[in-house]
């Protein structure tokens, strides 16, 4: 992949913006979950779940963690970690998510959405 010096100031002064409102955004989880606001709360997990996948993990930022660990079980050592972990919260946890979220991938990666945008 090119390495482009414009798409690095982009993606800096967007970090600068996003970063304090991620903050923000976790803390608003906090205070909706003890007031009872359950969607909102699943909507953010889930958003920053995405979020970890992709810096971590380095997996794709339209995946959770639970379905790149699934898709990379035989090859990562962190991955068969989080699947033993959440199968004693969840039997089968990872598989199921991973059955839910590879139509995506397979249509992001068929239309070249995780492409550089900015040149």
């Amino acid at each position: 992949m090119r390495f482009s010096w414009k798409e690095w100031f982009t993606g800096f002064g967007l970090m600068c913006l996003v970063v304090p409102l991620a903050v923000f955004g976790y803390f608003l989880i906090v205070i909706f979950s003890f007031t009872g606001r359950a969607n909102r709360v699943r909507q953010g997990v889930r958003a920053m779940d995405h979020f970890v996948n992709a810096t971590v993990f380095d997996g794709y930022a339209w995946e959770s963690v639970s379905s790149h660990a699934w898709r990379e079980r035989n090859n990562k050592k962190w991955a068969r970690r989080v699947i033993a972990f959440t199968d004693y919260f969840q039997p089968n946890h990872c598989q199921r998510a991973n059955k839910r979220e590879q139509p995506i991938v397979d249509l992001v990666l068929a239309k070249g959405l995780e492409k550089q945008t900015i040149k």
